[in-house]
């Protein structure tokens, strides 16, 4: 067992013994290290106002994501590298291409918003080459603009990508093999295990330690990516006493694919997984575009989302709809079950004491299945459902022969509308079938009214879905699912 963090602050080695297991990254970075170049602004994750980079080791490369700062927690940062603002000048105060680009843009005014987008900018440059006007758009989605507006900081980014064909041209991939080395020598088969006035931070390195650890400490608090549970510190104040974090574990952070289709680890993050599930769902793919922004999505993990059990999670209609299962583990043993039977109640699921989510197993779409998936929202870009719809169609010669029907935010937990899929399963896949369909879900759910939107705009805009579905899967010309239409948001 190691008692200490270990991480990269830019090219310094830093080893932490006594932390608090919920102390955040910003409040480090501020209060600790006055690197007050990174701000706090929402402490929720949404405005990006905090946004610094994290380096972490991909094979033989150092692969750096935007992540936000105020809702990470800092023992989450073992074995990788931090960077923020201040670190991007270089050593004889010539600023970052990033930072230059903003300059020559004007693409800034008050400044206290401009340092997370500067960090946005260089992971973007650090990413793929030449992104095009919808990379640039998701890149900048998850930081707020409080005064320039974002014409001058789409042209910062576009000139800074500009005929970028190779590697980007700054000190950080000169140095990169050197950092990877440094990272290297960080990584172990340790359990971490760190602490503050009694609470502490579990970080197993393997899966078989995790399983041990929940069966001794089963009322941890297991973490992934933190994108809720850093609100209930940041917002509610709960005091968490034990945190078992899923990060280091190498089992739990995989994808395979197999004949049966994808196998995907409980820690594998909405960036990681997205291109394996749009292959073989694009509807899913362009769905979890839209959970939150690139830096919610750099640290919220799939497996956190089910496991989460939130009425109106994004992702359990969608494994629902497409029939995916669950692998849930407690010590040794393993079982498992459809993801829909996993939600019991609000707040309740059916995971014993000790038990965590391994990972998700997600079937390939039968031949001639349509999959389809809508989420509304007042906002396209990080905004929370009002509902969310995921639905999988089977039409034979005019039949409906097999459906899947589920919804978020409809009720207490994400469910199957079993009377609306009664009503089409063998029925004509025609206009009246579908509004008898329509009519049905009034058996299935019974929302509420909340400040995203009344029960009766969910009932209504539920039933409009299936008659989307409908016009979409009989009349191409009518087709309104556009990759990259924003105007979804309103459907």
């Amino acid at each position: 067992m190691r008692t200490s963090i270990r991480f990269l602050f830019g090219d310094e080695l830093r080893e932490i013994g006594e932390v608090d297991p919920t102390l955040t990254v910003l409040d480090w970075l501020r209060l600790q290290e006055r690197r007050t170049g990174t701000k706090e602004g929402c402490a929720e994750g949404d405005c990006g106002a905090c946004t610094v980079v994290v380096g972490r080791l991909d094979g033989e490369r150092v692969r750096y994501e935007a992540v936000n700062a105020c809702i990470r927690f800092l023992p989450t940062l073992d074995g990788c590298q931090i960077l923020t603002v201040e670190h991007l000048k270089d050593a004889a105060g010539r600023l970052h291409p990033t930072q230059q680009a903003m300059v020559d843009c004007h693409g800034s005014q008050c400044g206290f918003c401009t340092p997370g987008f500067v960090m946005s900018l260089f992971a973007l440059y650090h990413g793929a080459a030449n992104p095009d006007g919808q990379a640039i758009d998701d890149a900048l989605a998850g930081n707020l603009c409080r005064c320039t507006g974002y014409a001058p900081i789409v042209k910062a980014a576009e000139a800074l990508c500009e005929g970028r064909d190779g590697a980007p041209a700054d000190r950080f991939a000169a140095e990169e093999a050197a950092i990877a080395a440094k990272l290297k020598a960080l990584q172990d088969q340790e359990m971490v295990s760190v602490g503050s006035g009694g609470r502490v931070f579990h970080a197993p390195a393997t899966a078989a330690q995790m399983a041990q650890l929940l069966l001794d400490n089963p009322d941890a608090t297991i973490v992934s990516g933190a994108t809720d549970v850093g609100l209930w510190v940041t917002k509610f104040q709960r005091v968490l006493g034990t945190v078992v974090h899923t990060g280091r574990v190498a089992e739990l952070r995989g994808i395979r694919e197999t004949e049966a289709g994808l196998e995907i680890g409980a820690a594998v993050t909405y960036t990681e997984a997205a291109p394996a599930i749009a292959a073989l769902y694009p509807d899913f793919g362009e769905l979890i575009r839209r959970i939150g922004a690139t830096q919610v999505r750099n640290m919220g993990t799939i497996g956190g989302n089910v496991a989460n059990g939130s009425p109106i999670g994004d992702t359990p209609p969608a494994l629902i709809a497409a029939g995916a299962t669950l692998v849930l583990r407690r010590g040794d043993e393993r079982r498992s079950m459809p993801v829909e039977d996993f939600y019991i109640d609000y707040g309740k699921q059916d995971r014993r004491p000790g038990e965590f989510v391994e990972s998700i197993l997600l079937p390939r779409p039968a031949a001639g299945a349509r999959f389809r998936a809508y989420k509304i929202s007042k906002r396209f870009d990080q905004d929370i459902s009002a509902l969310c719809g995921a639905f999988l169609l089977t039409v034979e010669r005019g039949t409906v022969t097999a459906v899947r029907l589920a919804y978020g935010g409809m009720a207490g937990i994400p469910k199957r509308a079993a009377a609306a899929e009664a009503a089409l399963a063998g029925q004509p896949w025609t206009e009246a079938t579908v509004r008898r369909a329509m009519a049905a879900l009034s058996q299935d759910f019974t929302p509420l009214s909340d400040m995203r939107a009344s029960a009766e705009y969910r009932a209504r805009v539920a039933a409009n879905l299936l008659m989307k579905l409908y016009v979409e899967t009989t009349d191409p010309a009518a087709e309104t699912r556009l990759v990259g239409d924003r105007s979804l948001a309103h459907a």
